[in-house]
């Protein structure tokens, strides 16, 4: 991790990363804004006590950095605008600089959080983006249980949902041991997720909708469960394949020809199913999957 360190006093600035050096970090002094402006770093000192200079340009430049504010005193300029411009947090000259590193390291592990979550945003939304819904969103009032023939289904409503409303999910499949202790260790402020409640025993289940009469969740089944809770449907004629699910031939049938029509012929398609252009007419035909002009 490079650390750049903006500030005028040249003594205070080398004392500061003769410490960080210690601490195993690449550091590099800037005494001017401008000159701190074509640097390229993880985390920026940046002292607000530089006569004649703007820290301003800095601070937006690099705002999806980490950047600690170094102050004399607390005002508006020193720290509350700063930290509205973008600035992660502030620190009072003199410290120790065991504090700063405590600092760093907590919007360290921040900043990766964010890029993992990211990750896995992008990881979901690639995962389900050939899953096809008009299901309203903004519609869904946990508590609430969702039946559905395709869990996928319901896991993308449902993350629409949260990304929509800015809820925090905990999600919670039920096949797992610690199904329990997930459900009451989330946070407060989180909607439970819940899957694979077909892998309780009747006793289980029961004392689990006992349970959730505490809890914010949406439960997704696809079984019929008898609860007191507002149950929903949400269905589809199109499940995908996935290697959680074992398809019938006609499913499978119908999940090849809608997924690649457009992508081969209809002598290479039959080919690649096994079976007579004939036979793929017929089906075609049968479950209606005529190609859209």
């Amino acid at each position: 991790m490079k650390i750049i360190i903006v500030e005028n006093e040249l003594y205070l600035a080398q004392s500061i990363a003769s410490k960080l050096n210690e601490n195993g970090f690449n550091t590099e002094i800037f005494s001017s804004i401008k000159e701190a402006m074509q640097s390229n770093g993880d985390v920026y000192l940046l002292s607000t006590n530089m006569p004649g200079q703007d820290t301003t340009p800095l601070i937006k430049a690099f705002k999806d950095k980490i950047i600690i504010l170094m102050v004399s005193y607390i005002n508006n300029d020193t720290v509350s605008l700063p930290l509205k411009l973008g600035a992660k947090d502030y620190i009072v000259k003199p410290f120790m600089i065991e504090e700063l590193l405590r600092k760093i390291e907590h919007y360290e592990e921040y900043q990766e959080l964010k890029k993992r979550t990211a990750l896995y945003e992008e990881y979901m939304d690639n995962l389900l983006q050939d899953i096809k819904t008009d299901f309203p969103v903004d519609k869904l009032d946990p508590p609430l249980v969702i039946q559905t023939n395709y869990q996928r289904l319901v896991d993308k409503v449902v993350f629409e949902y949260a990304r929509r409303e800015n809820k925090l999910l905990t999600f919670i499949p039920l096949s797992q041991k610690d199904w329990k202790d997930k459900i009451y260790h989330s946070p407060s402020t989180s909607i439970l997720y819940i899957t694979e409640i077909h892998a309780l025993k009747k006793a289980d289940t029961a004392h689990l909708l006992e349970l959730l009469k505490s809890y914010q969740f949406i439960l997704c089944c696809t079984e019929e469960i008898d609860c007191d809770f507002e149950t929903i449907t949400l269905n589809t004629d199109s499940k995908l394949y996935d290697q959680n699910e074992i398809l019938t031939i006609d499913d499978y049938v119908k999940f090849i020809v809608n997924a690649f029509q457009y992508k081969f012929p209809d002598t290479e398609l039959s080919k690649k199913l096994g079976i007579s252009r004939k036979s793929l007419w017929e089906k075609r035909k049968k479950y209606e999957l005529f190609k859209k002009k």
